[in-house]
């Protein structure tokens, strides 16, 4: 076989492969076997039907094509390796040469990853947002666990704002009663906002068997979006009592004796969850100054598949769940079309060329990924899954995207290389010491992560299922 590449732009090329017809030999028994199986000739046992006669029978361009077909993913995958080259996606494959006896040709376009050079990262600076937790932090996170174990007492007297009021919804809309718009006892603590827009007005100053009529927008069901005439009748009013701040709250919320301790534990907890925050948004930054310093050219079928693969996760899953459609969706986010399609390109084009550079570094710096880091990724996916780890594993393996969680693990690994280079400082002009190696690097895979293609496969998976697009290809 012999087999040249043509460079057609910076993704994309074109092989041209020339097979000695010798080398088909393989393909054409098993095309000779298979039909045998599958015809039936009087006078000729079933599989045991000579060569010639299935030639005279069934013509011999039908066992070309069978042998063609076999054969041709082989041939693609060869010319693949050894060109060099790393496919995205799926071939366009012309059979320009057919000659029996004598010679197969063809031509397979693709899509291949680009050649990327990684430049001197060692000079970023990014400026991240300083930890510091106020006196008022802590006050509002004691607040919040205190509102956790408040009590309400029924009471005979009209409703305001804070009390919980019980209530029976039902929504008209056009004068007909949806049949997902009616609840019974729902809870509701006035001023919350946590339900339809309009309520608090009406349902304040109502006492226990008081009704009231008012008109709200709805957010999600049936009739999501659209103008409803809300009935709302409370059967109940209850106040919320807020216990003592003092250290027998401590002990009742917590395994603290004082409340001088669960103050400095909140605050503790408050700068983790900061440090962490600011160890996000580094690693984040770091990768936009990486990627502003990295020319890459990006496949146009790839990029359009990108778009619509987002496009399609937010209009039929995200979206979908909601209730909402996307006419709606740009309504409440106050964007226009236009400004929708530019967003989502400019998310698609990030994302693949986050994985192009990262990829690139984690071959540049020779980086790997062994069991323990692997199965702890699998367990913080599987965490965010809402599977239990065996469970997420199984549906990993039976769906074969291990590849896809190593080269997050990877990537993961070659963002926290390029932060523990980068002068990191925070608003206080502070050197911000991001000395955690696991914790970067855990971090840095969920900052990649977020960055990824919604509908790019992993190079390896492109190219299998390009081989066999290949043999599919032969038909035509």
């Amino acid at each position: 076989m012999k087999s040249a590449v043509e460079t057609l732009n910076p993704t994309r090329v074109r092989l041209t492969v020339e097979v000695p017809f010798e080398e088909l030999k393989p393909s054409l028994d098993a095309a000779y076997k298979k039909i045998n199986q599958q015809v039936t000739v009087p006078g000729f046992r079933k599989g045991k039907i000579p060569a010639r006669v299935i030639d005279q029978r069934f013509g011999r361009g039908a066992v070309l094509e069978e042998a063609v077909n076999d054969a041709l993913p082989k041939f693609y995958t060869d010319a693949v390796n050894e060109g060099e080259l790393n496919p995205l996606g799926q071939p366009e494959v012309d059979i320009t040469e057919l000659k029996d006896g004598e010679v197969l040709a063809f031509t397979a376009e693709v899509d291949v990853r680009p050649v990327i050079e990684i430049p001197d990262y060692s000079g970023i600076e990014v400026t991240v947002d300083a930890v510091e937790v106020t006196d008022e932090d802590v006050d509002k996170s004691v607040e919040q666990l205190r509102e956790r174990f408040a009590s309400t007492t029924p009471v005979e007297r009209p409703a305001a704002e804070g009390d919980v009021v019980t209530v029976d919804l039902e929504a008209k809309v056009d004068g007909e009663v949806l049949e997902d718009g009616v609840a019974r006892d729902v809870s509701y603590t006035i001023g919350s906002g946590e339900l339809l827009d309009g309520i608090d007005a009406a349902v304040t100053g109502l006492e226990a068997g008081g009704e009231a009529t008012f008109t709200s927008e709805l957010k999600g069901g049936s009739a999501a979006g659209r103008e409803a005439e809300v009935t709302v009748r409370v059967t109940q009013v209850a106040a919320r009592e807020l216990p003592e701040l003092d250290d027998e709250f401590a002990q009742l919320a917590s395994e603290f004796d004082t409340l001088e301790e669960l103050r400095a534990d909140s605050r503790k907890r408050l700068e983790n969850m900061k440090q962490y925050d600011q160890a996000t948004q580094a690693q984040e930054k770091v990768l936009d100054e990486l990627l502003k310093l990295v020319e890459v050219p990006i496949p146009e079928k790839l990029l359009e598949d990108e778009i619509n693969t987002r496009k399609h996760n937010l209009e039929h899953h995200q979206l979908g769940q909601m209730g909402l459609d996307l006419e709606k969706y740009l309504e409440i986010q106050g964007k226009t079309v236009e400004e929708f399609e530019a967003e989502t390109t400019e998310q698609a084009e990030k994302g693949i060329k986050t994985q192009f550079v990262l990829d690139e570094l984690v071959n540049k710096e020779k980086l790997n990924v062994n069991q323990e880091e692997l199965t702890e990724h699998l367990m913080r996916r599987a965490a965010g899954s809402g599977m239990s780890p065996d469970q997420f594993a199984q549906a990993v393996v039976e769906g074969g995207q291990v590849p896809m969680l190593v080269g997050e693990v990877a990537r993961g690994k070659a963002l926290a290389v390029v932060v523990e280079a980068a002068k990191v400082v925070d608003t206080n002009g502070e050197v911000v010491d991001l000395d955690d190696e696991e914790e970067i690097a855990e971090t840095a895979e969920t900052v990649q992560a977020a960055g990824e293609p919604a509908g790019s496969e992993d190079a390896a998976e492109a190219s299998e299922d390009a081989e066999g697009e290949a043999g599919g290809k032969a038909e035509a």
